[in-house]
């Protein structure tokens, strides 16, 4: 049972459902299955992934392409017990720490595999919905397997060339079995979503209810092509020397050199040629930081970008709002993610606003984001997989760019400082009512 509560998304009553991925090794299943859970989890949504090849690390840590090789029956063997364990171990997570979503990452690339994990499933009550990844660009493939020979745990330390080319000869011993899902055939009954050619083309079978619902629509948005996206909070504002949260205030003359900077940092890490969409809030500090940017960037003011609303407290001092709401202060500070401002936002609902910003970054290629610090902290933690308790606190310093791009295995980042000083406007939970240097050193 799924039951929409709040506008948040959906209060999740006694459902369990396994997304299982099928394909080919580099088709961006792997890539797809962390995205999905980070979504979830964004969403307050129980989710965990279950990498197959994980457990068949444990008993064979570097194997190569010969292990994947169909015609050897012990390597056969060791992959069954892995399938099995990760199987075993879904289920209980199921039952003992109320658990939503599994995500089951593996090929599984013959029929006799995806009736097996349906069967199992189905004897515990746990619905399964297919997720198959084709894609015969070869030029996709290509970028795939050089992402995984650099950040796949099965290929540390190896050679990068000799790992590409072990890579493909295991892909070749998949070739050999894999089977896509027939939905024409003795596999039509199955729930499933397949994704060709990077959602050049997508078929959707028998989705069940709104939870299958939201992943599927979320998953038809993700394209698995490399690309960035870069944030950046405006420069510092009038608001921020005095302290004050909220409102429209123009940029300080250090947030001023910062816009001037920028287009520096962002030619340092993006380069000259490489287009770029720019995404800013409706408020003037954001769009006087961006102003300076290439005038070929395109660029687009979104008010989901804006800052969260402080509602009677927008304006003042955390001083001014500890004197004159003490126990709003004290509210917050115990649960900053979903306490709401008197008449504004809380955390859980910028994250309801941002969920469209979400949708529209998978579906783009590279962005560039200048927003506010709350609006980026969300962001930030929905690439990151930051726990929600921990986001509101994250120290986002003005005056950096930071560059963030996901891969199979996670995100990387890179952070370019502008070395403009500025004032910090990171506070610490239960600590004093004035901005603090997340470092313990005075504010600049």
């Amino acid at each position: 049972m799924v039951r929409l509560t709040n506008g948040m998304g959906v209060q999740v009553e006694d459902t369990k459902i396994a997304v299982v991925m099928v394909g080919l090794p580099a088709r961006g299943k792997s890539f797809i299955a962390q995205k999905a859970q980070r979504y979830l989890k964004w969403l307050s949504i129980e989710a965990r992934t279950f990498n197959v090849g994980s457990y068949r690390r444990e008993a064979a840590a570097q194997p190569t392409a010969d292990f994947f090789d169909m015609e050897n029956r012990e390597g056969e063997r060791m992959r069954r017990a892995a399938a099995e364990a990760a199987i075993n171990d879904m289920i209980t997570w199921f039952r003992e720490s109320n658990g939503t979503v599994a995500i089951l990452d593996a090929t599984n690339s013959t029929k006799d595999r995806r009736k097996w994990v349906l069967d199992k499933c189905n004897k515990e009550g746990i619905a399964v919905l297919f997720v198959e990844s084709k894609c015969d660009d070869e030029e996709l493939i290509m970028a795939n397997i050089r992402d995984v020979k650099t950040t796949s745990p099965d290929y540390v330390g190896l050679d990068p060339e000799e790992s590409a080319q072990d890579f493909r000869n295991r892909i070749r011993h998949y070739e050999k079995v894999y089977r896509s899902i027939d939905e024409d055939g003795d596999e039509g009954h199955l729930t499933f979503l397949k994704i060709m050619d990077v959602g050049k083309q997508v078929i959707i079978s028998r989705i069940q209810d709104y939870l299958q619902s939201r992943i599927v629509y979320y998953l038809m948005n993700l394209h698995i092509r490399p690309r960035s996206v870069w944030l950046s909070r405006h420069g510092e504002s009038m608001f921020n020397l005095e302290g004050r949260i909220g409102g429209d205030t123009t940029l300080s003359p250090r947030g001023e050199q910062y816009a001037r900077k920028l287009p520096d940092l962002v030619r340092e890490s993006v380069g000259d040629d490489r287009p770029l969409t720019v995404w800013t809030s409706t408020l003037s500090r954001t769009i006087e930081t961006a102003r300076f940017l290439p005038a070929h960037y395109n660029q687009l003011q979104w008010k989901a970008l804006d800052e969260l609303d402080s509602g009677l407290c927008d304006g003042l001092t955390y001083q001014e709002i500890k004197d004159r709401y003490p126990e709003d202060f004290a509210a917050r500070d115990e649960d900053k993610y979903n306490y709401r401002y008197r008449g504004g936002e809380s955390y859980r609902d910028v994250v309801i606003r941002l969920e469209p910003i979400i949708m529209e970054l998978e579906r783009s290629e590279d962005i560039l984001i200048v927003t506010h610090q709350a609006v980026l902290r969300c962001i930030y933690a929905y690439y990151m997989k930051k726990d929600q308790k921990e986001s509101p606190w994250m120290n986002v310093p003005l005056h950096t760019l930071i560059k963030l791009t996901p891969r199979a295995y996670g995100t990387e980042e890179v952070r370019y400082e502008a070395k403009i000083p500025a004032v910090s406007t990171w506070r610490g939970k239960g600590s004093t009512a004035k901005h603090e240097n997340p470092n313990g050193r005075e504010s600049l």
